[in-house]
């Protein structure tokens, strides 16, 4: 088993590169599990209505923290682990890295304290890769208008962040990324599907993750 976490500013293209990566994990027959943060459980799934509704109250900055610790809690114990300990692959977008990124990147909080909110709500448990699809917030910005305008859907309350908020995230993400390079793989988003997918088996194959 392998658990597989895909990073990136909304836009990005996590969703098609997992899809992707779901289609060929099925021809060489592994059984895989995806989900996603926040949500991925039915408590989790109430808390990021929580978290990204515009409409009432909004919470604080250490309220938003504590709100995706309690979802990603939830999310470890009741379907990451257990998947894991059934052998299953597990492909997740989002995990601890964004809290590093929106809470502390964009939030400003404290990361060490993020860190060990992390640590705390996962017992420990790290991605075996952290997929970065890395792309400039003015990109980001262009292809969620895009999205919206295809779909009717208004952008969630972090999504209609500032540009500032957005890239103070972004380079948090390559903060991380360049900390840890053993455990991250940075791609450039810009680049097609296509592209992306081939450069993602190439680094599991070099990794020997998927051979």
């Amino acid at each position: 088993m392998k658990f597989l976490v895909f990073e990136g500013l909304d836009g990005s293209g996590k969703s098609s590169l997992m899809a992707a990566l779901e289609k060929e994990l099925q021809k060489r027959s592994i059984e895989f599990h995806r989900t996603r943060e926040p949500g991925g459980t039915p408590l989790g799934d109430e808390i990021r209505h929580m978290i990204l509704r515009k409409e009432g109250p909004a919470p604080t900055a250490r309220t938003e923290l504590l709100l995706y610790e309690a979802s990603r809690s939830q999310h470890v114990d009741q379907v990451i682990r257990p998947k894991l300990a059934q052998g299953l692959w597990v492909l997740c977008d989002r995990f601890a890295a964004s809290s590093v990124a929106f809470q502390s990147g964009g939030r400003e909080i404290s990361e060490a304290d993020v860190v060990m909110l992390n640590n705390f709500a996962t017992s420990g448990l790290k991605p075996d890769v952290t997929v970065l699809l890395d792309l400039p917030v003015e990109e980001s910005r262009r292809r969620r208008q895009g999205r919206g305008a295809q779909t009717g859907e208004s952008e969630d309350r972090i999504e209609s962040e500032a540009d500032t908020f957005h890239e103070k995230v972004r380079q948090s993400f390559l903060q991380q990324a360049r900390a840890d390079e053993a455990a991250w793989l940075v791609l450039d988003a810009r680049e097609t599907p296509e592209v992306l997918f081939k450069q993602l088996l190439q680094a599991l194959s070099d990794r020997k993750i998927l051979n």
